[in-house]
C-alpha cells in the first residue's frame, strides 16, 4: 500500500476513534444525568466539560440526535432532550411488550442456556439488593438496567435488542432521575426472582406474566408519582 494512502487511512481511523470516544462520553453523561434534561451548550462547552475536542463532539451529537437524546440547534448549540410523562408512558409500552416476549422465549431455551441465563439474572438482582442495602441508588439503577438488558440480549431474538435499544437509554435516564422519589424499590428484587424462577423452570407463560407484571407495576407507580410532584419533564 502506498505510504500516502496508508497515512490517510490511519488518520481516518484516529478520527473515528475520537468520535467514538466523544459519543460514549456524552452518552454516558446524558444517561447518568450529568447533563440534565433541557441543558443547552455549544459543542465547545461540552467538549471542555468532557475533556475531549470540539469536532468529535459535534459528530457524536449527530449520532445522539438520531437516537433522540439531543437536538442540534443551528447557531445555538446542543440541547439535551427532555422526556415528558407521555414519553415515559410510550417507553414503558415498548418495554412491557418486548420484555414479556423475551422472558417467554428465554423460558423455552435449552436447559443449559436457561440455567446460565437465570444465574446471571440472579447475580444482577443480588447486586441490586446489596446496593439498596448500602444506600447506593446509582449502583441499584445500574444493576437493574443490567438485569433487563441481559434478559433481552439472551432470549434468542436478536431483533428484540435492536428495537429496544432505541428506548433503553431514555428509560435508564428516567430510572436514574426518579430513584429517590420511588418508595417501593425493594419490590423489584422479588419481582425479578419470579421471572428468574419461571425461566429456570422452563415455564414460558409464567415467565411472560412475571416480566409483564413487573414492568406494568413500575409504570403504574412511576407515572402518578411524576404527576404528583409536578414534573413536566425528565
Amino acid at each position: 500500500m502506498p505510504g500516502g494512502l496508508k497515512a490517510i487511512e490511519q488518520a481516518g481511523d484516529r478520527a473515528l476513534s475520537l468520535v467514538d470516544s466523544a459519543y460514549a462520553a456524552l452518552k454516558q453523561a446524558i444517561r447518568e444525568s450529568v447533563f440534565a434534561p433541557g441543558y443547552q451548550a455549544s459543542a465547545g462547552e461540552l467538549a471542555l466539560r468532557l475533556g475531549v475536542s470540539r469536532t468529535p463532539v459535534h459528530e457524536a451529537a449527530l449520532r445522539l440526535q438520531e437516537e433522540g437524546l439531543v437536538r442540534i440547534l443551528p447557531k445555538r448549540g446542543i440541547v439535551i432532550c427532555a422526556l415528558a410523562p407521555d414519553d415515559i408512558r410510550e417507553i414503558y409500552e415498548v418495554l412491557i411488550a418486548i420484555e414479556a416476549g423475551a422472558a417467554e422465549l428465554a423460558a423455552n431455551l435449552p436447559e443449559v442456556e436457561r440455567f446460565a441465563l437465570a444465574d446471571d439474572l440472579q447475580l444482577e438482582t443480588d447486586r441490586m439488593e446489596q446496593a439498596l442495602a448500602a444506600g447506593d441508588l446509582t449502583g441499584w439503577g445500574r444493576a437493574d438496567e443490567a438485569f433487563h438488558r441481559i434478559l433481552v440480549e439472551r432470549c434468542g431474538n436478536r431483533r428484540f435488542m435492536r428495537i429496544i435499544q432505541t428506548v433503553n437509554d431514555q428509560s435508564h435516564r428516567a430510572r436514574m432521575l426518579t430513584l429517590r422519589l420511588r418508595p417501593r424499590l425493594p419490590i423489584s428484587g422479588a419481582e425479578h426472582r419470579a421471572t428468574i424462577d419461571a425461566i429456570r423452570n422452563g415455564m414460558p407463560e409464567a415467565a411472560r406474566e412475571a416480566a409483564r407484571h413487573h414492568r406494568v407495576r413500575a409504570r403504574d407507580e412511576l407515572l402518578p408519582l411524576i404527576e404528583s410532584v409536578g414534573l413536566r419533564h425528565l
